[in-house]
This record gives C-alpha cells, sequence and structure tokens, in this order.
C-alpha cells in the first residue's frame, strides 16, 4: 500500500496524461483493487466531465465512489446491512468532497455547462490552468485514501 498523499499525486499525474477525471481517481487505485487497467479506465470512461460530459456529478467523485464500492461495496441483492454501511461510506466520502471543494456537482466546481456539446476540449497548457479539475482528482483520491487505509 502507498502513501495516503501519494494516490493523490497518481490521480492528478493520471488526469494530466489525458485520462478523464473518473478514470483518474479509479486508476490511482488499480493496484489495490487487483483489475486491469484497461477494463478500470473502460468502466469510467463514460463518467468524465459529470458523467459524460452532462456536467452532473463530477467524474472523480463518481471514481471515488467506484474505488468504495469495489473495495468495500456489497454484492447481493439482500445485503441490507452492507448496504447501508456502503451508503453510509458514500455520504461520509461525499461530505468531505464538498467540505474541501464546495460541492460535488461538476458545474458548479467549474463554473461552466456544455449546454449538449459532447466534444470534450483539447488537452492545452490553458486547459489545465483554467480548470480545477486534476486538483479534484487529488482530493478525491486523498479522501478514498483517508477513508479506506
Amino acid at each position: 500500500m502507498k502513501d495516503k498523499k501519494e494516490y493523490a499525486k497518481i490521480a492528478l499525474e493520471n488526469f494530466k496524461s489525458g485520462y478523464n477525471c473518473c478514470q483518474s481517481v479509479l486508476l490511482a487505485f488499480k493496484d489495490e483493487l487487483g483489475m486491469d487497467e484497461e477494463q478500470l479506465a473502460k468502466l469510467a470512461s463514460g463518467f468524465g466531465a459529470g458523467m459524460g460530459k452532462l456536467r452532473e456529478v463530477c467524474g472523480a467523485v463518481s471514481g471515488m465512489f467506484m474505488v468504495a464500492s469495489l473495495l468495500k461495496g456489497y454484492s447481493s441483492p439482500t445485503a441490507k446491512e452492507e448496504k447501508v454501511e456502503t451508503y453510509a461510506l458514500i455520504h461520509s466520502m461525499a461530505d468531505e468532497f464538498k467540505a474541501q471543494c464546495g460541492s460535488i456537482i461538476c458545474r458548479e466546481l467549474i463554473n461552466q455547462s456544455d449546454n449538449g456539446n459532447v466534444v470534450p476540449e483539447e488537452r492545452t497548457e490553458t486547459y489545465y490552468k483554467k480548470r480545477p479539475c486534476g486538483e479534484l482528482c487529488a482530493i478525491a483520491a486523498e479522501i478514498v485514501a483517508q477513508k479506506l487505509f
């Protein structure tokens, strides 16, 4: 297991390498998840930019929830206690993210709505300077590390 700050660093590096926010966070924990990197990247691919560029729940938050679910979630439809525990963990993570960032909603975090535009912006130096997304990925990964390890 890595140092808790290391996960934040990896998530930020993932984002800067071109992964979306959800992929960036999920892939920061690939070793702990014991799953194939390509499968994880595909699983998270539709959750970037606030769920497929809908600008709804932040992709970093979705990635945070995916990691928590894969590590601490339940699989049985009758697992009532485990469901409560999982949902409580998700609420706790969301509350911490909101406390640090002000929201879990993408358009509120980046102060932007795309009005149906599905084309991702080019990842340029200007893009990285105007967007808090890399830092949001780092925060989400650190919250996961603090809550789960």
